[in-house]
């Protein structure tokens, strides 16, 4: 057996619903916990409160002439892709996070 789900804390994947307003409209995201650390982490760098960076990755959809569907999944994307390009210590799952035995 490859032990990665036992191996992962409950804590990374607890799926956690946030609500934020959109131009006006509320509404909710619901984003695993590591999801919503790393959507963190990018709103800070750019200088953004997380709910004004989702607002703007919201308009950057808009701005291309797409509809945001499934907008959840593209968050998740985002944070997958960004993590891949950050060194490993910059992440907020420590090596003991995600170490397989």
């Amino acid at each position: 057996m490859c032990h990665i789900y036992s191996s992962t804390p409950e804590r990374l994947y607890r799926r956690e619903r946030r609500s934020l307003r959109i131009h006006g409209h509320v509404t909710s995201i619901a984003l695993e916990m590591l999801y919503w650390q790393i959507l963190d982490r990018i709103a800070e760098a750019q200088g953004y409160t997380t709910p004004r960076f989702i607002t703007e990755l919201y308009d950057e959809i808009l701005d291309e002439g797409r509809e945001p569907d499934n907008f959840a999944s593209l968050l998740r994307v985002i944070c997958t892709c960004w993590a891949g390009r950050q060194p490993p210590d910059t992440l907020p799952v420590t090596p003991a996070d995600a170490a397989v035995p």
